[in-house]
């Protein structure tokens, strides 16, 4: 089994895993647990990191200078066994350095840093992604995490997602995971989603621009989460039908485009490190408490 690794201060207690360096549970000083559990009957993911691409390839095959590459969906890393580099009370840094497993779907020497640190009500999840080879590196990265809905002790409230720029940014659909070419009139009014299963019957609801650097997931008359982001333009909403989840998806890149370019440097907001460069980017939660 993976290494689990706690970090925990009066108010909040987080775990987080080797595998995929992924959170698996965010706890307030109750006991409550925020974080889905990862119940295989709909998702087994819980907070999974995306490098180096965010969503899906055409036919799940990448082109790099050229030559194809095999790439799943949303990347490698969360398959990936990270080394715990420090830890301490309220802090945990893993990485993952390239290999020759990594070298083979994807050419390029990187270390992925990803840091939990907790300060007060606040968690940030950090990921700093360094090029240590001598080519520019082009790559996308993205956050994933699942938390609970209904909320809480909200069951039966509605749920809204409001941004905090009050803006209405345009929808991308997916066609087959794979951004639609074509966008369309936001969900949001004022920056307000009232959250319905029915909002999900095509996937997920991509943002790419326009939502902004902040938003809230909360219930009406109960508990709230608050979110800031860090160099991540892009916004995603999604969940399984019928599960009870939400995934807040803060990116820095997206799924390639239907019938647009298969290459890498060519897809939505990639990232391009030139030699020794490294960019950070970053997500903070504020929980009830």
């Amino acid at each position: 089994m993976p290494t689990i690794t706690r970090i925990a201060n009066a108010l909040l207690s987080i775990d987080v895993s080797a595998l995929g360096a992924e959170m698996q549970s965010a706890a307030t000083k109750d006991g409550t647990n925020w974080l889905w559990n990862g119940d295989a009957a709909f998702w087994t993911g819980r907070s999974p990191v995306l490098f180096p691409i965010v969503g899906k390839a055409p036919d799940d095959t990448l082109l790099i200078d050229g030559t194809s590459y095999a790439m799943a969906q949303h990347g490698f890393a969360r398959r990936r066994e990270f080394t715990l580099d420090t830890a301490s009370e309220t802090a945990c840094r893993y990485t993952l350095d390239a290999s020759d497993e990594t070298r083979a779907v994807y050419p390029f020497e990187f270390r992925l840093t990803v840091e939990h640190s907790l300060d007060g009500p606040a968690l940030t999840v950090a990921a700093t992604v360094e090029n240590r080879g001598p080519d520019p590196m082009p790559f996308g990265l993205g956050f994933h995490p699942a938390f609970l809905w209904p909320l809480p002790g909200a069951a039966g409230k509605a749920h809204t997602v409001v941004l905090d720029n009050g803006a209405e940014p345009e929808r991308q659909p997916l066609e087959n995971g794979l951004l639609s070419r074509e966008r369309t009139p936001s969900p949001f009014r004022n920056g307000r989603i009232t959250l319905a299963q029915n909002l999900f019957d095509q996937d997920a609801l991509v943002f790419p621009e326009g939502a902004g650097n902040g938003l809230r997931f909360e219930a009406e008359n109960g508990p709230s989460l608050k979110f800031h982001f860090e160099n991540l333009p892009n916004l995603a909403l999604w969940t399984k039908p019928g599960a009870p989840f939400l995934c807040i998806e803060p990116w820095h890149g997206t799924a390639a485009v239907f019938g647009a370019s298969r290459a890498l440097k060519d897809r939505p907001y990639t990232t391009t490190l030139e030699a020794g460069e490294s960019r950070r980017f970053a997500f903070t939660v504020t929980f009830p408490v």
